[in-house]
């Protein structure tokens, strides 16, 4: 009867150890993008900053050390362009630009937690949701002009298939901070039809700083 009863509680030990920490969340934070690859002209793409959001879901696999967890977010790519600058008979001319592809990213990580600390990585599916030019123009300092233009997709890729990777500090077990990379594993340019062949062998590259929330499913 004494073994059964420690077998038994070893068994219980057990099951609560791999006991799955599921939860719905959210995530949300800043990107910083640019283009890499075989650029030809690579001093026009400068770095640009935008944002990301969504829905996460972790799956426990192993406790709070191992888990899956698939994301659905929507992010800014994209590039700035260099400032151009002239002078006219007014004055000084600067003018000053960025493109923005906006995507639905479909993240699937896993994640390894190390006390405070967790690594994750994993493959990533893209859709490229719209892109818009931006284009701000000044005279001697001052701001004469501000538009926000409907890009085509025309000549794009539409899907795209990259890897996410990152790491991060948990703040409790809700609130989590972090920085990830995405990157590609293919150009998203069929045929550069906007900025003569210039990005014709360009991939996204985007930096995420990233603050999660999960709430923690009941069991």
């Amino acid at each position: 009867m004494k073994k059964l009863l420690i077998i038994g509680a070893m068994l219980f030990a057990g099951a609560t150890a791999v006991q799955a920490q599921s939860g719905v969340g959210f995530r949300g934070g800043a990107n910083l993008s640019n283009l890499s690859g075989d650029l030809r002209n690579e001093d026009n793409f400068e770095n640009k900053w935008g944002f990301h959001g969504g829905i996460t879901y972790n799956i426990g696999l192993v406790g709070d050390f191992f888990s899956i967890q698939p994301e659905l977010l929507y992010s800014q790519k994209g590039f700035k362009n260099a400032d151009t600058e002239f002078s006219t008979p007014l004055g000084d001319v600067r003018r000053v630009g960025k493109v923005n592809y906006n995507y639905l990213d479909l993240p699937i990580l896993a994640k390894v937690k190390a006390g405070p600390l967790y690594f994750e990585g994993g493959p990533q599916a893209s859709y490229l949701l719209n892109v818009n030019n931006e284009t701000k123009t000044y005279l001697n300092g001052d701001l004469q002009s501000s538009s926000r233009d409907e890009g085509s997709k025309d000549g794009l890729k539409e899907f795209e298939v990259g890897y996410a990777a990152g790491v991060g500090f948990a703040l409790g077990n809700s609130l989590n901070l972090g920085v990830r990379y995405n990157g590609s594993f293919s150009d998203f340019v069929d045929e550069d039809v906007n900025f003569n062949n210039d990005i014709r062998n360009a991939r996204h590259s985007t930096i995420m700083f990233t603050l999660g929330i999960t709430i923690p499913s009941g069991r």
